[in-house]
């Protein structure tokens, strides 16, 4: 049952960097995150092996909060996901298909059959952890040169969608931002809908490679790493946008604050420590971040971790989006 709050609560003045509405709505004070404008709906499939989460940012007083824009953010959370476990996968792709059908249907209305789709690949292909996107289009069929080959309609005698995909590459190897590469193709082609595939940033480290974030709010290129960019929206490109995206590096600090809370837990629980766990736990918890930031930064720098199967992770995930979005546009147009 979805749940709507009420309750005004004040978001902390620090912020620990994350791309995740999910972790957004985590970072509120109290057990159910109450904020005021938003919306929370939490379930399990029948073996408990995928666990979803819908947040929903139903109005401004919420957007404000979260810091996010107005929209649905659906994640899946799957501990298996970042493993080789084809029937595991195969399981979250059914399930991501499902669900990427159910946002398409509430974005586009009407035209079911004859889509025409666009799927981007964002990132940097020579980087591990930012080549989700990349690796995730070249899995895709394309269908949309059928049509300039065969003529006009051969796609929806086959009972085929019309999909492209592009990977537009990133600012310091092409000099260009990414909307303006999207508007031009989107100008050619004359997609109806956009979908974007980016590797995101996370607060937690168990949620690297085991989460996939999806929303119909569109995307903004590198904000989780704090490398603010043109965004990716209907409002930008005139088109609907759906972004998927997974979690793929977590910031030094975050994991420091992480392990500092579960310190502080286990001083409080000694006798002969518990003045000092107190005493820790007693601080802020923007003054804790800080603290842990000004020891790291000067040394390491702005400091992302990855796991260190990155290179499987991504081959995984990027194998399991692709088929969802196969699955989806595909049976959709059989439809």
């Amino acid at each position: 049952m979805a749940m709507n709050y009420v309750i005004e609560k004040e978001k902390p003045d620090f912020e620990v960097r994350t791309d995740l509405a999910l972790e957004e709505r985590e970072s509120f004070p109290g057990d159910q995150g109450e904020i005021s404008g938003v919306s929370l709906r939490e379930w399990q499939e029948e073996d408990g092996r995928i666990k979803l989460t819908e947040v929903k940012i139903l109005d401004e007083r919420g957007a404000a909060a979260m810091g996010k824009p107005q929209g649905t953010y659906l994640t899946l959370e799957a501990d298996q996901l970042a493993k080789k476990d084809d029937d595991y996968h195969e399981q979250v792709s059914e399930e991501l298909a499902k669900h990427v059908r159910a946002l398409i249907a509430s974005m586009i209305t009407g035209k079911k059959r004859d889509r025409k789709v666009l799927v981007v690949g964002l990132g940097n292909p020579s980087v591990t952890p930012d080549a989700l996107g990349p690796k995730a289009v070249g899995n895709l069929q394309v269908t949309r040169h059928l049509e300039q080959q065969y003529g006009k309609g051969f796609c929806r005698k086959r009972g085929l969608p019309i999909i492209s995909g592009i990977v537009p590459g990133v600012m310091a190897q092409t000099g260009m931002e990414t909307a303006e590469i999207l508007k031009g193709v989107i100008r050619e082609t004359s997609p109806d809908l956009l979908i974007a595939i980016d590797a995101l940033a996370a607060r937690s480290i168990r949620r690297l490679g085991t989460t996939i974030q999806l929303t119909d709010t569109g995307i903004h290129p590198g904000s989780g790493v704090g490398n603010h960019r043109h965004s990716l929206t209907k409002e930008s490109l005139g088109i609907p946008v759906l972004a998927i995206g997974v979690p793929t590096v977590v910031g030094a600090a975050a994991i420091v604050h992480d392990t500092v809370n579960t310190m502080i837990e286990t001083l409080a629980t000694s006798m002969t420590t518990k003045g000092m766990g107190d005493f820790i736990q007693e601080m802020p918890p923007d003054e804790q971040y800080d603290l842990i930031r000004e020891l790291l930064e000067p040394e390491f720098g702005s400091l992302y971790v990855t796991p260190p199967n990155i290179d499987e992770m991504i081959g995984y995930l990027s194998f399991t989006i692709s088929e969802g979005i196969h699955q989806a546009v595909f049976e959709e147009n059989e439809n």
